[in-house]
């Protein structure tokens, strides 16, 4: 699939803001500026991008706890990001969801959840409410490997299938469910095959790689839009950090693993792209990448400058 040169241009810049950003929310918690833990997104950037660039603003995602770069990608702001994982005010759930759990409807960002697994339901019934408007949206569901064995993903597949809905299932594997091998704990060869037991078609592809990305997502995007029903895709992609933020102990993986999969590192290979073709001048590319630095640089000040929530605030916004 072709793509034009703005938009390759764009998957750069956010994926390069999606980068900048968490490794600012890294020196803010080692700063202690913003309570509790987050999981960063370093390495997986190419998945987000690559899906959310064959989205529009209409169409819905759900996220997992490590979801910075899905809310970035769909469109979300970096101010009411960095204020809501600072517990401010200002932020998109006002603080009281923190860095698990960020939602923006406006964008079609339903939300992130800190529960392994939590979002299957959701992004199921959204896909429902799209068949029962019909409209020509679709949802996404982004999730890990090592939720991919919680039960309800398989009966959602079942009634995706079943009702044909526009659902698009994402497997971000990463190699880990949290500590654990995925091979360990998984008995499928591959994520990807999961969903052919309900007929529903899978590809497992390069995770690293932005373009292969995009290109699943579009065919997948496709098959929703014209009512041929949901898609199963395993990016195989890699965390270059630990776990969770706080998790700088990985002996459950060698340097050396590490290092291998860091010459694979997303941003690199789109870059060397962009500047081998002529697309963009390493000038231009300078400038860019400055704008995008200085944009999470504020990001954090305006974190820091918007007030805590009043104590009025905690019987506000309850249902249960």
């Amino acid at each position: 699939m072709s793509i034009e040169n703005q938009k390759l241009v764009s998957m750069y810049q956010q994926m390069f803001t999606i980068r900048r950003f968490e490794e600012a929310i890294n020196d803010v918690y080692r700063r202690g500026l913003m309570p509790g833990l987050a999981h960063l997104y370093i390495g997986e950037e190419a998945v987000a991008v690559g899906v959310c660039a064959a989205l529009e603003e209409k169409d819905y995602i759900t996220s997992t706890h490590r979801g910075h770069g899905h809310c970035i990608a769909k469109g979300c702001g970096l101010n009411e990001m960095m204020a809501e994982v600072m517990g401010k005010v200002d932020g998109y759930c006002k603080g009281k969801g923190g860095s698990m759990h960020i939602a923006n409807f406006k964008v079609g960002m339903l939300g992130a959840s800190g529960i392994v697994g939590g979002m299957f339901g959701l992004a199921a019934g959204a896909a429902l409410s799209i068949k029962l408007r019909k409209t020509d949206q679709v949802a996404v569901c982004f999730f890990g490997d090592g939720a991919s064995n919680q039960g309800v993903l398989y009966e959602t597949l079942n009634m995706a299938a079943l009702w044909k809905l526009p659902l698009i299932h994402v497997c971000e594997n990463n190699q880990f469910g949290e500590y654990s091998p995925w091979r360990e704990v998984t008995a499928n060869a591959r994520f990807a095959t999961i969903g052919q037991h309900f007929g529903i078609p899978g590809e497992a592809v390069d995770g690293m790689n932005v373009l292969a990305v995009h290109d699943a997502a579009c065919r997948a995007v496709e098959r929703a839009r014209s009512g041929e029903g949901p898609s199963f895709i395993e990016a195989i992609t890699y965390r270059f950090y630990g776990h969770h933020i706080g998790d700088i102990k990985t002996p459950y993986r060698s340097q050396d693993e590490i290092s291998e999969w860091k010459k694979r590192d997303p941003l690199t290979g789109l870059k060397n792209l962009l500047v081998e073709k002529g697309i963009i001048s390493p000038g231009e590319l300078q400038n860019l990448e400055s704008g995008i630095e200085r944009a999470v640089a504020e990001s954090v000040e305006f974190g820091k400058n918007s007030p805590l929530p009043s104590l009025e605030e905690v019987t506000q916004d309850v249902y249960a």
